[in-house]
């Protein structure tokens, strides 16, 4: 029977996770991908507050030992930012390695969210933007799921 995801089951958490929160994801080769959670209070739609905003960044790593602060730039994302809910973690899927306080350099200086329903951009807190500014991310709530999906695609890899 095929695995319903590519990202592998490490340790599921009932913790919140906060913004400034470190997290890995191990790979089916057993490498690792670290991700960063960047607000807790992202607007995905219409009605859906208190998402969680995250990075996924491109470096592939043997372990979880946190990497040094240039490998977890703004500027080496592998997908574009996400928002999502607390599956990931309660899954098991993103284990929470650190904290470390976010710091003015480390968020992109505007989110942008397609809407495919609607046409439109939209930034994490719902305001509607003119156009697009890269990166562009997807209006709406990922699933540990959909995260998988494009981490999978990015990285060339079969989708599970």
């Amino acid at each position: 029977m095929r695995p319903t995801t590519n990202l592998r089951v490490l340790k599921a958490s009932r913790k919140k996770p906060r913004a400034g929160d470190l997290f890995v994801m191990q790979l089916p080769d057993g490498s690792h991908l670290f991700g960063r959670v960047i607000s807790t209070d992202a607007q995905a739609g219409p009605s859906m507050p208190g998402a969680v905003l995250i990075y996924v960044y491109r470096q592939r790593f043997p372990g979880k030992d946190v990497p040094d602060r240039s490998a977890l730039s703004r500027d080496h994302l592998l997908v574009s930012p996400m928002m999502t809910n607390h599956l990931p973690w309660s899954k098991g899927y993103f284990e929470t390695v650190a904290h470390r306080p976010l710091e003015p350099g480390d968020v992109l200086p505007q989110h942008c969210f397609l809407s495919a329903a609607r046409g439109r951009y939209f930034d994490e807190r719902g305001n509607e933007l003119p156009g697009p500014i890269e990166p562009v991310g997807d209006y709406g709530l990922h699933s540990y799921r959909t995260i998988d999906d494009a981490v999978s695609e990015a990285l060339g890899l079969d989708l599970a």
